[in-house]
């Protein structure tokens, strides 16, 4: 690939600000944790640990040694992309961070972000269609446009894509798999299905960038990226598929649960418990 040296200012300029915004992110998960400890609601460690990571795995390409090489080397930058785009995500997601913040905010304040969780626009974006569209499509933009080569010699325009890639792979994640309270989360046929999709359309171009590099890039990188991208990738689909399959598991034995019942003990379990005698 040829030098971008606008991409140096960019690691020391706009990337600092996601470095930053992800760091306080982090330090609120902990405080959230210790403040539902108090409140006699001990947060799982594993947990913690997970969106720890996460925001680690988040920051690696904005700041460091991968940065650094990402900012001459399209494998690198690759490496970043499924770094940012979907392991940190994943191990965000999983760490429930909206659990964690409901059981710790004010009852005004959680009240608030559950109405957040329930308006027509939270709603619309965590839809598996939009946000799948919104995060392979995003990547469609990057490498099959003149996106990515101007994003390398433009600091802000570079912040902006970084934000995209790990905000749109933070709501497809969501809007999938995942602890947190989802009150309009669609089926999982549905989710299954976008999920198919989204990792035929992700592969697929990886296939278009081995035959066909972004401009500025060269041959050899992107050969290389193309299948860092694909097979790098492979493993957190996987996770993805594993997850939905152990709910789709859990919701048949429950059914499975439900329709062995006695009439009348089915009647008394599904009862609400403020209604029970």
């Amino acid at each position: 690939m040829t030098g971008h040296h606008g991409h140096t200012a960019v690691g020391l300029g706009g990337a600092s600000v996601l470095v930053v915004a992800l760091t306080a992110g982090a330090a609120l998960y902990v405080g959230a944790g210790w403040r539902a400890g108090r409140r006699g609601r001990q947060w799982p460690v594993g947990r913690t640990a997970l969106f720890l990571i996460g925001v680690a795995v988040a920051t690696a390409p904005l700041a460091g040694p991968l940065a650094d090489r990402a900012a001459t080397d399209f494998r690198f930058h690759m490496v970043g992309h499924v770094l940012s785009g979907m392991a940190a995500p994943l191990l965000i997601v999983s760490a429930a961070p909206v659990t964690l913040a409901l059981r710790a905010l004010p009852a005004e304040w959680a009240r608030t972000l559950t109405r957040l969780l329930r308006s027509r626009p939270f709603v619309v974006l965590t839809h598996p269609v939009v946000a799948a569209t919104l995060s392979v499509g995003g990547l469609y933009v990057l490498y099959r446009t003149g996106l990515y080569e101007a994003s390398m010699r433009q600091p802000l325009l570079h912040l902006v894509v970084h934000a995209h890639v790990l905000l749109a792979g933070l709501l497809v994640t969501f809007s999938l798999v995942g602890p947190d309270p989802a009150p309009h989360r669609a089926g999982l046929a549905v989710r299954a299905a976008v999920l198919v999709l989204a990792v035929a359309a992700h592969n697929v171009l990886a296939k278009l960038v081995y035959a066909d590099p972004p401009a500025g890039v060269a041959a050899d990188q992107a050969m290389t990226a193309a299948q860092v991208m694909y097979y790098a990738g492979a493993p957190i689909e996987i996770g993805l598929f594993v997850l939905l399959g152990r709910e789709w598991l859990a919701r048949d034995g429950r059914e499975r649960t439900r329709g062995h019942r006695h009439p009348a003990q089915a009647a008394a379990l599904d009862e609400p418990v403020g209604d029970r005698q």
